[in-house]
């Protein structure tokens, strides 16, 4: 296992997080706390140090397995991720959004659950349009202040308010978001529109959950199998894309890896840090997602994949692609000029994933 900064935070966390959505079985679909627990030690065998969870997930059992799986010593050896914003209590209609009411109550839940002092990592779950940006941010940082939460990040936001509580962030002192998670993988690349291309620009690392598209990229569900969109149908995860399943399940034989490592690595293919987030109900299925750390895709795999999950960025971006904006914009000598912020080439490099001006 390798490790990456966590952007400005300065956290050292491992290529590959665990996502503990799957910790408890109160949806139907998780694992128990033995396979739970045997789940976490093989991830920590493999050198994995970055845990995701949230008040919300399972109600409340990920985070006690957790806290009952780390706690002592071996608490300190994780960064743990939670997240607030879910309704939390079906008959208390301030224990969902981003308000300072909810966000410190769920703290407090959260850091019994975790048996722990201070969360290293809490994620804003989603954005919240009844609770203003600037409220927000400062409620977040008087938490940092009181050292019950080291950082901050964002999950499931607009690129531009995301942009925009940084700088907020920057320009009064207050803690800004160090880390964006948000659903991507080969079946959902609608981030590359402009979330993806917001965090290289803020220094932001991503964590890319429902990396597998609930399973959906494994190629199970093409044979009959049976998993969590059977239980829990998503519509983003059915829709479409069997040619990019199969396309995955062809360069995964002729690399002589699963169809999951293969997703898996070309996530780490994007620019900038991208982390996925491995979730498992089974040790066998963490274990198949290990590996993906170890395979490495080569320009030819990259492009198939591409052109297999292609997309259409939509306006602006389009329209600035074109040959003939291109040769307005920036001349017809446009080929010849280096960009000095990004070392490339135009006209050599992708410019679909290169960062000013195409991005």
């Amino acid at each position: 296992m390798r490790y990456t900064v966590l952007g400005r935070s300065g956290l050292r966390v491992s290529e590959l997080a665990l996502g503990t959505v799957t910790f408890g079985e109160d949806w139907g679909w998780g694992a128990p706390k033995e396979t739970s627990a045997r789940i976490l030690d093989l991830y920590e065998e493999a050198g994995g140090n970055f845990v995701d969870t949230a008040d919300h997930y399972t109600g409340g059992t990920s985070e006690k397995y957790l806290g009952e799986l780390l706690k002592g010593n071996r608490r300190d050896r994780f960064v743990i991720g939670t997240k607030f914003t879910l309704q939390t209590d079906l008959a208390d209609v301030n224990s969902a959004g981003n308000s300072r009411k909810n966000l410190v109550g769920s703290i407090e839940d959260s850091l019994r659950r975790l048996q722990t002092d201070r969360i290293d990592l809490l994620w804003v779950h989603a954005h919240d349009t009844l609770m203003p940006v600037p409220e927000l941010m400062r409620a977040l940082d008087d938490q940092v202040r009181l050292g019950k939460v080291l950082h901050v990040g964002a999950s499931n936001w607009p690129a531009w308010e995301v942009a925009q509580a940084n700088t907020l962030a920057e320009l009064r002192g207050w803690s800004p978001f160090v880390g964006l998670q948000i659903r991507y993988n080969l079946l959902e690349r609608a981030a590359e529109r402009d979330l993806l291309p917001m965090a290289r620009q803020f220094d932001i690392p991503v964590l890319a959950w429902g990396a597998l598209a609930e399973g959906r990229l494994t190629g199970k569900y093409l044979s009959g199998g049976t998993g969590r969109l059977t239980v829990q149908p998503r519509e983003h995860s059915l829709a479409g894309g069997d040619d990019v399943v199969l396309e995955v399940g062809k360069i995964a034989a002729e690399g002589g890896w699963t169809a999951a490592q293969v997703a898996l690595s070309w996530l780490r293919t994007r620019p900038g840090v991208v982390i996925p987030l491995l979730g498992a109900t089974k040790v066998e299925q963490l274990r198949d997602n290990l590996g993906g750390a170890d395979v490495v895709l080569d320009d030819d795999q990259v492009a198939r994949l591409e052109r297999a999950a292609e997309f259409e960025l939509g306006y602006p971006h389009d329209l600035l692609r074109q040959d003939v904006t291109v040769r307005d914009v920036y001349g017809v000598q446009w080929a010849s000029i280096e960009d000095r912020r990004t070392t490339v080439r135009r006209g050599v490099a992708d410019t679909r994933y290169a960062p000013l001006p195409w991005a």
